[in-house]
């Protein structure tokens, strides 16, 4: 179980795989801009300053999946309320309906099973596990959901029709959404071509015409403008990052 969905972990695997490719990249990216094999590989070692990025994006990416798969919970839940079932009971059944869908290692999955165990073993209330699930989720849809659910078990509303209504809005603002990040998924597609051109086009003007760029690498004014624009060309990444990273 997951004790804080907001907090990436990055397995052995994970953290090989991107420290090689991150020093690649930045090894490659510095010898374009200086020629310097030594500077190249010395400078590859900044990788471990992107480490906390990739954690951030990567949990960010699970909180998104989550979301996801929280929605077909719902139905799964709405579905069983309306049928008579309590909420704890719905929660069984949820894990059962979601198996032809979902592998037992997906994160809804697991998380049902956690419910269904507590539930059934060690006596604890839906209440209580899916107040637990919602702050470890750091989603506000789960959220929402969960305080709608604990107001209306401590006023005595309507447990069907609240939930049937509350699923209603959630799955329709999940689904606005996932309509927003598709249309800001290719412009981000395209931010990033575009700043992959300045290196692309140092790259051809190495292999095709080399000794018109010779004076940058061999001149002090020549270094110091591919260190402003090294610096520029990283400044513009993070700026598009930044611009193109739409959290809803």
């Amino acid at each position: 179980m997951i004790r804080d969905y907001s907090v990436y972990e990055l397995s052995l695997k994970e953290k090989l795989f991107f420290f090689c490719a991150g020093y690649a990249a930045i090894a490659a990216a510095v010898y374009l801009f200086y020629n310097s094999a030594a500077l190249s590989l010395v400078s590859g070692i900044l990788v471990v300053r992107l480490i906390p990025y990739v954690k951030r994006r990567m949990a960010a990416r699970r909180m998104d999946v989550l979301k996801e798969q929280f929605k077909d919970m719902l139905y799964s839940l709405s579905a069983s309320v309306a049928s008579g079932r309590q909420m704890g009971e719905a929660l069984i059944e949820a894990e059962e309906d979601l198996s032809s869908m979902y592998d037992k290692d997906d994160l809804i999955m697991r998380e049902l099973r956690h419910m269904k165990v507590s539930m059934i073993q060690n006596k604890e209330s839906d209440k209580a596990l899916l107040k637990d699930f919602a702050a470890r989720s750091k989603n506000d849809d789960i959220n929402d959901f969960v305080n709608v659910y604990v107001i209306c078990r401590s006023m005595g509303g309507d447990l069907e029709k609240i939930i049937s209504h509350t699923t209603e809005i959630l799955t329709d603002k999940m689904s606005i959404e996932r309509e927003i990040r598709a249309i800001t998924a290719q412009k981000k597609t395209e931010g990033r071509i575009i700043s992959a051109m300045p290196f692309l086009m140092l790259l051809m003007l190495n292999i095709f015409s080399y000794s018109y760029i010779e004076p940058l690498y061999t001149t002090l004014a020549g270094r110091l403008l591919m260190t402003a624009a090294l610096a520029a060309a990283a400044f513009g990444i993070y700026l598009m990052e930044k611009i193109s990273d739409v959290r809803i």
